[in-house]
């Protein structure tokens, strides 16, 4: 393989100590939302600028307090403020706001791009859509109709396309920190989180639930980074594979990902290296996969060396396992693990690198990175030697992005944004590097907004004027951390659904076509004594604490999620929760709407058959009518 080795100076990655106190560094809880919020009220009166000489930690903490709850601060950036008059009518950054509030409402109709894509045969088949629009098919029916039919055409997805989990779930694990990720292997066997002690945890998936029986936790102190080692703050009903004990980096685990043979998994702690483990064996061997510069003698500065100067926010496996791309301060990386050795190292961002991947899972000539500079970036490792740019941009966002992932096959990724917008792709309409050089580049971003605070205040406008996304979702709060997105299982739904979490403990599903199908509340979960399996059971009374989740997984065999969810501040913690589908009382309408519906739709084709007025001598039935 040709070793590249390309450094574009587009961002200045200085060390900056401060910079990796982590996403949610000056967030822990909502106690810190309330405590800010009566900052404000209390300085509300002080307008005064921050002396410009040694300024004290009271006078720094107010001048925060009064840029993130959108006070009227004065603004020292003057373009900035030709910007906001200029932008009038759109809305100001000023003002303070609700932190689940919502400037732009999501779609309650279907979107024609929408439509036309879930048409377009990529994103499952179509006929299966077709037959659910027009009968709304019976599913008991047809599984009792298979011996009938050819095997070949009882395809997996007709049946479970349109079979969401629909329950606020049932706790199977908590734990004294926060979870950081959360997934499902490939096949769904197990599962396994990361959590900010650095622990991870995998779990078998087709062992039965074990009894719950209660413990008392230990006492931890997220605050300080003291954590229970003894994993005696861990309390699970599902059986436990393997617990690892990572290497500490800088405040948490960031990202992790499992080899396409799922024997394998890597893991960033915003460090210049990223650790590889094995996951179902017993061996606690972790191989260092080392991004950084060799070291020089001249790179002693300060204290410190180079290497400490960046650190690693996300990395992925490609298709075939042998390689990892992966992203941080600026920068993205390829590394080449049967030579063992850094292949590309280019500084392609503004602004932190939170998310990358892989576009496909047929090739890993395509990469993507996605930055707090609001932009997504697509390079092509074959043109990487003759062009020193992307390959394209994609431009939308107007705040920076949580989160990438793609479908797997070269074309269609989605994107959560700070914004407030998830955003779905088309890697065939992105913006060329001329017109982004020419201008669409251009800077939307509040410069004071921290999404860590809870508050989204008004934008200017809803997306960036030279936006080439291809539909937008809406509904879910992308705030406190980095929330996730995925597409939803080929295997079952052909990926025609988009998910999210969302910092107001609620985790949304979308239709393809713009649509909020299915919202499940996390403040309504059971705990974990209850049977995730069991009928469900009416909401808890009393007071719940408020619940941010971070990381979401669906089942690729089964009506199954898994949600990572922090707890609020009173208990700390967090909770992974078990979403199961539980039948058509669950469902949109009531069960007696779904039968009246059926008896009208079955007397509408009796009388569209009873007025033809003739047939072809031994025609047959048309079969999807008889369903």
């Amino acid at each position: 393989m040709q070793h590249i080795e390309f450094d574009i100076d587009m961002a200045d990655n200085d060390f900056d100590d401060d910079s990796y106190d982590g996403p949610d560094a000056y967030v822990d809880g909502d106690d810190n939302v309330l405590e800010l919020e009566e900052h404000i009220a209390d300085e509300e009166e002080s307008r005064g600028q921050l002396q410009a000489e040694g300024p004290s930690l009271a006078q720094i903490l107010r001048y925060l307090a009064r840029i993130i709850g959108g006070g009227n601060s004065t603004n020292a950036d003057e373009d900035d403020d030709e910007e906001l008059v200029e932008d009038e009518d759109e809305g100001r950054y000023y003002g303070r706001s609700s932190w689940s509030e919502q400037w732009f409402s999501p779609h309650k109709e279907p979107q024609q791009a929408g439509v036309e894509l879930l048409n377009g045969g990529e994103f499952g088949a179509v006929s299966t859509k077709i037959k659910t629009r027009k009968n709304n098919r019976n599913l008991t029916r047809l599984l009792l109709d298979r011996s009938t039919r050819s095997r070949n055409t009882l395809r997996r997805e007709g049946i479970a396309s349109h079979i969401l989990p629909n329950s606020s779930g049932t706790a199977v694990a908590s734990y004294g920190a926060n979870i950081y990720c959360g997934q499902f292997s490939a096949d769904s066997s197990f599962y396994y989180t990361c959590c900010q002690d650095f622990r991870l945890h995998v779990y078998d998936m087709t062992a039965p639930p074990t009894s719950y029986i209660k413990r008392n936790r230990a006492s931890r102190r997220s605050a300080t980074g003291h954590w229970d080692h003894d994993d005696r703050d861990h309390e699970t009903t599902m059986k436990v594979i393997k617990t690892i004990q990572g290497n500490p980096g800088r405040w948490t685990i960031t990202d992790s990902h499992l080899s396409p043979d799922n024997e394998r998994m890597i893991y960033s702690s915003i460090s210049p290296t990223v650790y590889m483990t094995n996951t179902l064996d017993s061996s606690s061997v972790q191989i260092p996969i080392r991004f950084a510069d060799p070291p020089r003698r001249q790179s002693r500065m300060w204290g410190y060396y180079d290497e400490d100067s960046f650190g690693i926010w996300s990395c992925r496996f490609s298709a075939d396992g042998n390689e990892v791309v992966a992203g941080g301060s600026g920068q993205i990386f390829v590394y080449d693990l049967l030579s063992d050795r850094r292949t590309v190292k280019i500084s392609a961002h503004d602004d932190d690198v939170n998310s990358c991947c892989w576009a496909d899972t047929a090739s890993g000539n395509v990469l993507i990175s996605a930055s707090d500079d609001t932009f997504l970036k697509v390079w092509d490792r074959r043109s990487l030697g003759a062009s020193q740019k992307p390959s394209g941009v994609l431009v939308g966002h107007t705040e920076g992005i949580t989160n990438v992932s793609a479908k797997g096959d070269g074309r269609y990724i989605i994107s959560n944004g700070k914004d407030q917008a998830l955003r779905l792709w088309d890697l065939r309409k992105m913006c060329s590097s001329e017109d982004f050089d020419n201008g669409a580049n251009r800077d939307f971003r509040s410069h004071s907004y921290d999404y860590r605070y809870g508050h989204y205040p008004k934008p200017r406008r809803s997306a960036h004027p030279n936006d080439c996304s291809v539909m937008t979702y809406r509904g879910h709060a992308v705030l406190r951390t980095l929330i996730r997105c995925h597409f939803s299982p080929a295997e079952t739904t052909g990926g025609q659904y988009i998910y999210s979490g969302s910092a107001d403990g609620r985790i949304h599903i979308w239709s393809l076509d713009g649509r909020i199908v299915q919202v499940l509340d996390r403040s309504h979960t059971l705990p974990m004594s209850y049977d995730p399996s069991g009928p469900e059971m009416k909401p808890l009374e009393g007071a719940r604490n408020s619940v941010c989740v971070r990381d979401v997984s669906w089942n690729s065999t089964e009506p199954v999620m898994m949600s990572a969810g922090w707890e609020g501040s009173r208990t700390g913690g967090s909770i992974v929760a078990r979403h199961e589908w539980k039948g058509l009382s669950k469902m949109a309408s009531s069960l007696e709407d779904w039968t009246e519906k059926q008896k009208a739709e079955r007397a509408e084709r009796a009388a569209k058959r009873a007025s033809r007025n003739r047939r072809l001598p031994g025609a047959f039935e048309d079969e999807s009518d008889e369903e």
